[in-house]
């Protein structure tokens, strides 16, 4: 059981990285296999607002092909997404309790970290090197 990450989509999706070949083989090869992986709504639409920005890309996707790309992976039978439960906040609590010093662009990792922490998943394929600042995760490098 794992979470891929945005970035980890992002280099499967758009050819111009360097990543981008091996982490299509991975997404490939996690979207045919029979091992559950997980993703979350946050994660894709932080694919979609990524592909779309113009001063990120510059070609950016249209968001009509970047949301086909999520479409494609939602399709994938070992996928589920990680959505919030009755202990959420308690979770999202003690997650803030312990790590004072989140704030601003480390909130949106912090969900996918609380989502990951409330239904036991411990692993995160990335490249973002802040979740190692949650020490209940592995992080795990597509590229390894």
């Amino acid at each position: 059981m794992f979470v891929v990450d945005t970035n980890v989509l992002i280099y499967a999706a758009e050819t111009s990285f360097s990543e981008h070949g091996r982490c299509r083989s991975r997404l490939e090869e996690w979207r045919r296999g029979a091992e559950v992986w997980y993703a979350t709504w946050s994660i894709f639409y932080e694919f979609v607002r990524i592909t779309t920005h113009s001063r990120i890309f510059a070609h950016p996707w249209v968001v009509r092909d970047a949301w086909r790309f999520v479409t494609a992976l939602l399709s994938s039978p070992s996928l589920t997404l990680l959505t919030p439960t009755d202990r959420h906040r308690e979770v999202a609590a003690r997650t803030f309790e312990e790590l004072p010093d989140l704030r601003g662009n480390l909130i949106h990792d912090s969900h996918t970290a609380v989502l990951m922490r409330e239904h036991g998943i411990r692993r995160i394929y990335t490249r973002d090197t802040d979740f190692h600042r949650f020490p209940f995760l592995e992080v795990l490098d597509p590229l390894n």
